[in-house]
């Protein structure tokens, strides 16, 4: 006979129990997983009508602090007086000088030949010759009938004096009774002739003097204003011959040698080398802030000299502004033109400000808004923003320190009120 296993057989459990928590255990577990998902699903649905990488934003915390404004730019050296000199008339020019060359004030740079000019001035100066003696000559007219008033007036004074005398002998005369009293009266009436005779003499030469005092005076004013013309043509002509306005060096020549120039045409350029000025380029952001007289620190290989901004571009390029600024006490040696120096202008330092980090939220929604996280979300809440400096802006309203914001990506948000974050 063949043995079976039968004896080697015994029971562990009771076999109908273990089966039903077997039977249990697995749809048990994928219901839990389940529970966990829609619970995880409603969770986001609640929190936010979008949800978005936490790697696409940038989150900063608001904390107090001292916010100093300040603009940190690359500067070019530029010279602070460099005047471009142009012809005054069109002729040809002889240049006396080339690029580069060190100038004196007063050194002669260059000749414009322009007989047109030098016609028109002798021109000029003969008319003035012809008024001036026309001048001359009306005066000497007034000075003749001035010298026939006076003689006018004299023989009336004279024949005053003689009708005098006449009455008084006739007055005698007719006392003593040899004489009658009409050759009385016929004296004592020319007498009073005399007297108006003299009396006209007297008005005709002061209205005969005035009259010829204008009419010199007219003609010395019309050869003065011929003097004036011809000091004005003398300019020109002295200004013909190009002149160094002070000592420099020769910039850049624009006219070719032994050219004919047109006028107002420019001919070259002198540059003052004792004196720059650093030119920035500040973003249009700041332009309102920026004011004539600010203080500045010009950096050159690393040490640092002070300045000030002289002069700020009244119009926005490319959405920048120009600015100027001038060393205040002594400026590096060795500049040259177009070197490049790091410039820093100091606008303002607040003391303890609820400030945060700057980024694109400031521009977006004209700074009214920021989305600041809670938990997993991200909350439109309202805000009012302050001034701000390339680093942090500063919060007036709206936000408390410790409140962390989106200060770059919140643009991917839209209007939404709330959204997660994850």
């Amino acid at each position: 006979m063949i043995r079976d296993t039968s004896a080697q057989d015994r029971p562990l459990s009771t076999p109908a129990a273990s089966a039903r928590w077997k039977r249990w255990l697995l749809p048990a577990a994928g219901a839990a997983l389940l529970l966990l998902g829609i619970v995880f699903v409603a969770r986001g649905w609640l929190s936010g009508s979008s949800s978005f990488d936490a790697s696409r934003v940038r989150i900063a915390e608001v904390k107090r602090g001292d916010l100093v404004r300040d603009i940190a730019a690359d500067g070019r050296v530029i010279a602070a007086n460099s005047p471009t000199l142009y012809a005054v008339a069109s002729g040809v020019v002889t240049l006396k000088v080339v690029a580069g060359d060190k100038v004196e004030a007063g050194q002669v740079l260059a000749e414009i030949d322009s007989p047109e000019l030098r016609s028109k001035l002798a021109q000029e100066q003969t008319t003035l010759a012809s008024l001036q003696a026309e001048a001359d000559r009306t005066g000497l007219d007034a000075a003749v009938t001035r010298a026939s008033a006076r003689k006018a007036v004299d023989q009336a004074e004279i024949e005053r004096l003689a009708a005098e005398r006449d009455l008084k002998r006739y007055q005698r005369a007719f006392e003593a009774g040899a004489l009658p009293q009409i050759d009385l009266m016929k004296a004592q009436d020319q007498l009073k002739k005399a007297e108006i005779g003299l009396s006209h003499a007297r008005n005709d030469a002061g209205l005969q003097g005035r009259g010829a005092g204008l009419d010199a005076r007219n003609k010395q004013l019309l050869a003065e204003r011929q003097r004036a013309v011809v000091a004005e043509v003398q300019r020109q002509v002295d200004a013909l011959t190009l002149r160094a306005p002070f000592d420099g060096q020769v910039g850049q020549v624009q006219a070719p040698q032994r050219t004919n120039l047109a006028l107002n045409a420019p001919v070259l350029t002198v540059v003052d080398l004792s004196v720059f000025e650093v030119e920035i380029r500040v973003p249009e952001s700041f332009a309102r802030d920026l004011a004539i007289g600010m203080p500045a620190t010009l950096t050159s290989n690393g040490a640092p000299f002070p300045g000030e901004i002289s002069a700020v571009s009244p119009e926005v390029v490319n959405g920048e502004v120009t600015a100027r600024i001038r060393f205040s006490d002594k400026q590096p040696p060795g500049l040259r033109q177009n070197q490049r120096l790091s410039a820093r202008v100091m606008m303002d330092t607040r003391r303890n400000v609820m400030m945060v980090e700057r980024g694109p939220f400031v521009e977006q929604g004209g700074g009214r808004y920021a989305y600041v996280m809670e938990g997993g979300s991200a909350v439109r809440r309202p805000v009012q923003l302050g001034v701000s400096s390339l680093s942090a802006v500063e919060v007036l309203d709206g936000l408390k320190p410790g409140d962390k914001v989106v200060v770059s990506g919140s643009d991917l948000f839209g209007d939404a009120e709330r959204v997660s974050v994850n």
